[in-house]
């Protein structure tokens, strides 16, 4: 089982390196930017809010189409813990370090709706983009983990999913990976940018909000996440994003970002999009499965939330001697725990 844990999650980063690989070496070859668009009110009305449709349409055809139709049943109460734990992190994001990473220089392309941040304001899009964001990658996962590729699923009720001793386990090689990504961008900025009035704030952020929870969780996750539906999912949302920034956000000023808090690596190419944000949705997607599947574990297994991810306090169950495992599905979990 190890060993198949460890192909399918070789293969999801094989897959993501078949892409990038070739995308950057060929990305490399253009020294010149496209001319910037000239922002205007005429430019793009309301661009920026229609195109939150992005996310939207899939979300709403697949939570009130396409499961019903396929008769398809999921953990309701997994998702909602999930969607609640992981939007905070988006708007944390813009309600602290909006002032430090964002600017929104095309104010016709919003509602004009403004909302409150440290330091300056935000247009109410921005958290509908992290809110939406985080539901479509869940939806999307649930979709594929479910139905397409259901026949790589671990069962909601399996005992490889309800049977542990604690969920919370800690990884050392995410740990390890994450510090040396910090690492490496402070040397960067240190000793080969050389630009003591920058710091890779943005890029820190983003390392550690999805190594936290693969540092934290990742070995009680990988038992029983889809890799099949994560790569998938993470394709799917990296072209979206890809879409949405590089045709339509960047040139047409819905947003940017402020140099002093980038790495200072941006793709010429692509209206100089720093290199960061091609990594944002890899990272929400990997973080997002990551928290679904351990809650997931947690609702069906019937144990309180100490227990669950400690493992101290009374069991839900007699456990056998020696094992921290249940020998059947326990009876305390109740019908609304486990699926709709």
């Amino acid at each position: 089982m190890r060993n198949l844990l460890s192909s399918a999650f070789s293969m999801t980063v094989a897959m993501l390196a078949m892409v990038i690989i070739p995308a950057t070496l060929t990305l490399q070859t253009v020294h010149t930017s496209p001319p910037p668009v000239q922002i205007t009110p005429s430019v793009s009305p309301y661009g920026y809010a229609m195109s939150l449709l992005l996310f939207i349409v899939p979300s709403a055809s697949i939570l009130f189409w396409f499961i019903p139709q396929e008769g398809l049943k999921f953990s309701r109460r997994a998702f909602g813990w999930s969607v609640a734990l992981l939007f905070p992190l988006g708007g944390a994001l813009d309600f602290f370090f909006a002032q430090y990473f964002f600017i929104y220089p095309n104010v016709s392309a919003t509602l004009g709706i403004k909302v409150p941040a440290l330091g300056q304001s935000v247009p109410l899009e921005e958290y509908a983009f992290y809110l939406l964001g985080f539901v479509t990658v869940l939806l999307l996962y649930i979709w594929l983990d479910e139905y397409w590729l259901s026949a790589y699923t671990v069962p909601a009720l399996s005992q490889q999913r309800i049977t542990f001793d604690r969920l919370l386990r800690f990884h050392p090689a995410s740990f390890i990976l994450g510090g040396a990504l910090l690492l490496a961008a402070l040397f960067y900025e240190r000793y080969i940018a050389k630009d003591p009035t920058k710091f890779p704030g943005y890029f820190v952020f983003l390392v550690l909000c999805a190594f936290i929870p693969s540092t934290a969780l990742l070995p009680t996750a990988r038992p029983v996440i889809n890799w099949r539906a994560l790569s998938l999912t993470m394709f799917m949302m990296l072209v979206t994003s890809l879409l949405w920034e590089v045709t339509l956000a960047l040139p047409y000023g819905w947003w940017n970002f402020r140099p002093q808090q980038m790495l200072g690596v941006r793709i010429t190419a692509w209206s100089l999009l720093p290199v960061e944000e091609i990594y944002v949705w890899i990272a929400v997607t990997y973080a997002s499965v990551i928290v679904y599947e351990i809650i997931k574990r947690w609702k069906t297994s019937g144990r309180s939330m100490l227990h669950a991810f400690l493992g101290v306090g009374p069991a839900p169950w007699p456990l056998p001697l020696g094992r921290a495992e249940a020998p059947k599905v326990p009876s305390v979990i109740r019908s609304s725990d486990r699926l709709i």
